[in-house]
């Protein structure tokens, strides 16, 4: 099964760190992703741009309506996926945990990706 790992962070949390640390998270980051590539489980990364590039559509009244930044009002922004290969989502979650944001406020949310029709 795929799953995605949706990675959230409150950005100006990140920003406040010292340069080092977010550099030594983001080291950790590409060490993750190879031991994934080493073991066939990584299928996807991708790093999204700060929230303030956001765009939000919704329909109202039938007429698009486009607002900028992130689709709701939250301490933290969604910042980045992961798409996995596992057994289940007790591996897909075991893998999320190793996530190094994690040690600096970051939340993974572990959702199973809809097979194709």
């Amino acid at each position: 099964m795929q799953v995605m790992l949706m990675c959230c962070i409150d950005e100006g949390r990140w920003q406040a760190l010292p340069a080092a640390e977010r550099d030594a998270v983001m080291r950790d980051y590409g060490e993750w992703v190879a031991d994934l590539e080493r073991d066939g489980l990584h299928r996807a990364t991708s790093k999204l741009v700060s929230s303030p590039a956001a765009r939000t559509l919704r329909l109202q009244n039938g007429r698009a309506v486009i607002t900028d930044g992130p689709f709701a009002e939250t301490k933290e922004q969604f910042g980045g996926f992961h798409i996995v290969e596992c057994r289940d989502v007790d591996e897909a979650l075991a893998i999320a945990a190793r996530i190094p944001t994690l040690r600096v406020g970051g939340t993974i949310e572990v959702r199973p990706v809809e097979p194709a029709a």
